[in-house]
C-alpha cells in the first residue's frame, strides 16, 4: 500500500503494469475521505500522455524509481472518462464507475467508508488530514503542497510563478513484421545435347596383288561368321546441388518531420493597489 508519505516519490514518475509494461506517468494522487490515505492515482497515458486514467491505488507498490499496479495496461488505458472539477473532487457516480471497471465491489467499499465513527466520504486536506464535508474524494498534488509548505515556514513574502514546459519526446513501438520464408519449387528445363550410334556398312573390294595373300589364307571352300557390335549413346541427366546467392532482411531507418502541438498553463502575477497606475501584471 502507498502512504502519503511517499506521495512526492509517486508523482510524476513512471507507472507500470505487472507485466512490466509502462502505462504512463503519474499525475495526481487522491485521497480516501474516510482514512486520508492514497486511494487513486491518475495516470497520463496514450501518445505524449495526452489522456488521463484512474487507477486504484490500494494493492499498487513502489519498485526502485516507478509504481507497480496489478492491473493490465489496456485495462487502465480503456477506464471511463472522468471530468474532475477544478476543486479536485470524484463524485460518487464517477468512484462507482470506476470501481465497476476494475472489479471491485462498489457497496462493499461504501459501507466501509460510512461505518459509524469514520465520517462520510470527504475531500482531504493535503496539509492536516482533515475533511472538509462535502461528498467527494478529493486529490493531493505533492509538488504544489510541499511548497505552500515550505513557504509558510520560511516566512517568505514572495511569490514564485510556475509555467508548464512542453517536453516533445518518441516511443519506439512495433508497426509491423517482415520474414523470410524459403521453399522449394519444381520446374521443367530442356537441354540439346548430340548423341552418336553405330550402323553397319558393308565394303567390297577387289582381289589385288597387295591382298591376294590373305585372300588365300584360309580354306578353299568353308562355312565361317564374323561378328560386329554396335555401339549407340543415349542421354543421361542427373542434378547437382550448388548455392546460389545469400538473402538477408536489414532494417532501415528513415528520420522524418513531424509537428506537435500541445497546451501549456503559464501562471501570471498582477500587483493591485491603491496608487493610480500601480496595477500591473507580470
Amino acid at each position: 500500500m502507498i502512504t502519503r508519505e511517499q506521495i512526492p516519490a509517486v508523482l510524476d514518475h513512471p507507472v507500470y503494469d505487472a507485466q512490466g509494461n509502462k502505462i504512463g506517468d503519474a499525475k495526481h494522487v487522491f485521497l480516501d475521505d474516510a482514512t486520508h490515505q492514497p486511494d487513486w492515482v491518475s495516470v497520463k497515458t496514450g501518445l505524449f500522455g495526452t489522456s488521463e486514467s484512474f487507477v486504484p491505488i490500494h494493492d499498487a507498490t513502489m519498485v526502485e524509481d516507478h509504481l507497480e499496479v496489478p492491473y493490465p495496461k489496456d485495462r487502465v488505458k480503456d477506464a471511463p472518462n472522468v471530468d474532475v472539477d477544478a476543486g479536485g473532487h470524484l463524485s460518487e457516480d464517477e468512484e462507482r464507475r470506476l470501481y465497476e471497471h476494475y472489479g471491485i465491489a462498489w457497496d462493499e467499499a461504501w459501507q466501509q467508508a460510512n461505518q459509524p465513527g469514520r465520517g462520510g466520504w470527504a475531500h482531504a486536506d493535503p496539509d492536516t488530514g482533515t475533511a472538509d464535508g462535502t461528498d467527494t474524494a478529493g486529490y493531493v498534488d505533492a509538488g504544489a503542497a510541499a511548497g505552500d509548505a515550505r513557504a509558510r515556514s520560511s516566512g517568505d513574502d514572495a511569490m514564485t510563478r510556475s509555467e508548464e514546459e512542453m517536453r516533445v519526446g518518441v516511443e519506439r513501438r512495433e508497426v509491423g513484421r517482415a520474414r523470410l520464408r524459403k521453399y522449394v519449387v519444381t520446374e521443367e528445363q530442356q537441354q540439346t545435347v548430340p548423341v552418336r550410334h553405330e550402323e553397319v556398312r558393308v565394303e567390297r573390294e577387289p582381289i589385288t596383288d597387295a591382298n591376294r595373300d590373305q585372300a588365300l589364307s584360309g580354306p578353299e571352300i568353308s562355312e565361317a561368321e564374323h561378328e560386329v557390335i554396335l555401339h549407340e549413346e543415349r542421354p543421361v541427366m542427373e542434378t547437382e546441388t550448388v548455392p546460389v546467392e545469400r538473402v538477408r532482411l536489414t532494417p532501415e531507418e528513415h528520420t522524418a518531420q513531424e509537428t506537435v502541438k500541445g497546451k501549456v498553463r503559464k501562471e501570471r502575477i498582477e500587483t493591485e493597489g491603491d496608487d493610480e497606475g500601480d496595477d500591473r501584471r507580470h
